[in-house]
């Protein structure tokens, strides 16, 4: 469609920490994940640096503008836990409704089923998080359960669903 703007998937760099810790700055973000307000830009490129080789961060940009951002990690250590990963993820509030979401998911996806093989993708989302749930269903996951009073929110103890996606393999 013309102007739309392509965006771009890639894996986090030291250089995109001060965009991550922008995302994370807006009240929507750390209100519907489990990071603080004020994150700093020193502790993203330490969190960036010190990524481990199982563990993926993703990033979304557009115009050279990272606007979003996807981890990708194993559930355990445990040999009976290598089967499934965990996903988190955070679109910066200028950007939200316009694919980066759904951008994001999409390569998570393709990282976690093609290259890593889970067989089982987790993530955790608040029950009154409608757009995070609408793309997460939208790419196959269900909820397999509620988590009351799972985290604490501007002072209040909020519920999350515990949801998966799951994959048969061979």
């Amino acid at each position: 469609m013309p102007g739309e703007r392509a965006i771009v998937v890639r894996r986090a760099e030291i250089a995109d920490a001060p965009a991550i810790a922008k995302t994370f700055a807006a009240s929507s973000a750390y209100a519907e994940t489990l990071q603080l307000p004020f994150p700093s830009t020193s502790a993203w490129q330490k969190r960036v640096s010190e990524i481990g080789s199982d563990d993926y961060v993703l990033v979304a940009e557009i115009d050279g503008e990272v606007v979003g951002n996807a981890g990708l990690h194993p559930v355990s250590k445990s040999p009976r836990r290598r089967h499934a990963g965990t996903i988190g993820m955070a679109v910066r509030d200028d950007w939200h409704g316009r694919g980066v979401g759904t951008a994001l998911m999409a390569a998570t996806i393709e990282l976690a089923d093609n290259w890593i093989g889970y067989s089982r993708l987790e993530l955790t989302a608040y029950t009154d998080n409608e757009a995070a749930l609408a793309l997460y269903r939208k790419f196959g996951f269900e909820v397999e359960g509620t988590a009351r009073r799972y985290a604490l929110r501007a002072g209040v103890l909020v519920d999350a669903y515990m949801m998966a996606r799951h994959v048969q393999r061979g």
